[in-house]
């Protein structure tokens, strides 16, 4: 199939077969449970807020809450991550950290969130309460602790450094190229 690299643009050239190809010969049933998903991106040994994390990712997957991501489901997801407008992403990522569902994000949320994922990518350039803080301080104009769907929408697109600190943390490509390329060893 080649070597695919890092980019993105490939692996949404391929078409729908080697996709359907791939989830396939990864989940033969059809159907990826939780476990396996963790088991697919090699996720083990991860702290508690990681594992809550990724549990996150897979309930915000999982579209009809059946308890399992199907093909559907699947291409939906990386659709939406590789080429969704930034409305639908900024939804996404309101759901994934709305861990509550109470229809607000706290701070706490948000800390727990960003450690997750910076347990997950190793990536601890930027502390997890220094980004909430920076978040809050420009988004929550309220000062009410909290942002709703709305103002996290408006305050991320009216704040390209908030945006590009999202797009930074969110960013998927390692996800996708294991994906793509299978585990490694």
């Amino acid at each position: 199939m080649g070597n695919h690299g890092s980019n993105l643009d490939d692996i949404l050239a391929e078409d729908m077969h080697h996709w359907y190809n791939k989830f396939m010969r990864e989940s033969p049933s059809g159907l990826i449970t939780l476990f396996e998903l963790k088991a697919i991106l090699g996720l083990k040994g991860m702290t508690e807020n990681a594992n809550s994390y990724v549990d996150q990712v897979f309930l915000t997957f999982d579209m009809d809450g059946d308890g399992y991501i199907d093909f559907v489901e699947y291409i939906a997801a990386i659709s939406l991550m590789l080429k969704g407008e930034i409305n639908q992403k900024l939804k996404w990522y309101f759901k994934l950290f709305d861990q509550d569902g109470n229809g607000k994000i706290d701070k706490e949320e948000l800390e727990t969130i960003f450690s997750a994922i910076q347990d997950i990518t190793r990536n601890r350039d930027t502390d997890p309460e220094d980004m909430v803080a920076v978040m809050f301080e420009k988004i929550d104009v309220k000062g009410e602790g909290e942002l709703t769907l709305e103002e996290f929408i408006e305050g991320a697109r009216d704040h390209e450094d908030i945006m590009n600190m999202l797009k930074s943390l969110m960013d998927l490509t390692p996800v996708l190229i294991i994906i793509v390329e299978g585990r490694a060893g």
